[in-house]
């Protein structure tokens, strides 16, 4: 069964500490044709349309367009910091491979 994808607490307050919320702004996570390994995730602070998946939390809220949800079921969504940086992270069950850089993967 599909699920919608989850959001973690981490990633939730983590939009919390940049302000999205007090810039009318939502976590955008959608899925695009491109990249080394066939799509690539594009990953920003946007306006929620009328037509996504609304996913709310901690006072914030990350969306989902139509076309890129069903190529992020049973995902979750997490932020990372390591000491090579600090991005929002999406560990995707669907993807049968990606490439090093994690932005990139093929289904």
């Amino acid at each position: 069964m599909n699920l919608p994808p989850k959001v973690t607490p981490r990633a939730y307050a983590r939009l919390s500490e940049i302000g999205a919320h007090a810039q009318g702004k939502a976590l955008r996570i959608a899925v695009e044709g491109g990249g080394c390994s066939g799509f690539q995730y594009d990953i920003r602070l946007d306006d929620p349309a009328t037509d996504d998946l609304v996913l709310e939390g901690q006072g914030e809220r990350v969306v989902v367009d139509s076309v890129s949800l069903p190529f992020l079921a049973n995902a979750v969504i997490d932020f990372s910091e390591e000491l090579i940086g600090a991005r929002f992270v999406i560990e995707n069950p669907n993807a049968t491979s990606s490439c090093g850089c994690g932005t990139s993967f093929s289904i």
